[in-house]
C-alpha cells in the first residue's frame, strides 16, 4: 500500500495551464483521453462508512482496480493493481457480492513535470480543475508554484471534493459518487442543481 500525495486546483483553464506546462519544460504524457471507472461497495456500505472507496478504471491504455482508504487531510493510502478487462472485473466484484453503485465518466490528459504528475481533468457538471501528485508535499508544492497556484487554495481528497466545493449546497450525508450514472451526456440531477452555489 502506498500512501498517495496530492493537491487539487479548481476552477482553472485548462489552455492557459498547458502554456504554462511547456513553459516549466513539462513532457505531455497522455493527451486528453476519455476515462470510464465503476465504483463499488457491499450492500452495507462498509466501504462507504470507513471513507474509502474501491473503483475498476479503464484509463484507455490500460484498466486498474484501485482500493483508496482514508488517510488524514492531504494522504489517502492507495492499493492499485492492473487487470486485463474492465468487463470482467466488474463481473467478477458483483458475482462476489459486491454491489455497483456508481458508473462515471471523466476526460484526462496527463503531464510529467520534475517528479511530478499533473493532471488536468475534466468531470460532467463541474468546471476544469488540476490534481497535481509527486512523491511528497515539498514536490507537489514546488510544481504548483511554477504553475502559478497558491498553496493555500490547493483542496484535497476524492472528486467529491470538487463537486462539494462548486456545489456548496450538498447535505451531510447526500454523495455525488452514489449518483447512478455520472456520464456527460447526462442531464445535471434537479437535486444537485438546488446545492449549486448561487
Amino acid at each position: 500500500m502506498q500512501e498517495e500525495i496530492e493537491a487539487k486546483f479548481l476552477d482553472v483553464n485548462h489552455d492557459e495551464i498547458r502554456e504554462k506546462l511547456k513553459e516549466a519544460g513539462a513532457i505531455l504524457e497522455k493527451p486528453m483521453r476519455t476515462m470510464r471507472r465503476t465504483v463499488f461497495d457491499y450492500p452495507d456500505q462498509r466501504i462507504e462508512k470507513s471513507h474509502s472507496r474501491l473503483r475498476v478504471r479503464d484509463e484507455g491504455d490500460k484498466v486498474t482496480v484501485t482500493f483508496k482508504s482514508a488517510g488524514d487531510k492531504q494522504y489517502q493510502h492507495e492499493t492499485e493493481t492492473t487487470v486485463g478487462s474492465y468487463e470482467t472485473m466488474v463481473d467478477l466484484f458483483e458475482s462476489i457480492g459486491l454491489k455497483a453503485y456508481s458508473t462515471q465518466e471523466s476526460k484526462r490528459e496527463t503531464w510529467l513535470l520534475d517528479d511530478c504528475e499533473v493532471v488536468l481533468d475534466v468531470w460532467p457538471w463541474l468546471k476544469m480543475y488540476i490534481e497535481v501528485e509527486g512523491p511528497s508535499e515539498m514536490s507537489i508544492r514546488a510544481c504548483a508554484s511554477k504553475l502559478g497556484f497558491d498553496w493555500a487554495a490547493a483542496k484535497y481528497g476524492s472528486i467529491e471534493t470538487a463537486y462539494r466545493v462548486e456545489y456548496p449546497g450538498i447535505k451531510d450525508g447526500e454523495t455525488v459518487s452514489k449518483i447512478g450514472e455520472i456520464r456527460f451526456e447526462a442531464e445535471l440531477p434537479t437535486w444537485l442543481e438546488e446545492r449549486r452555489a448561487k
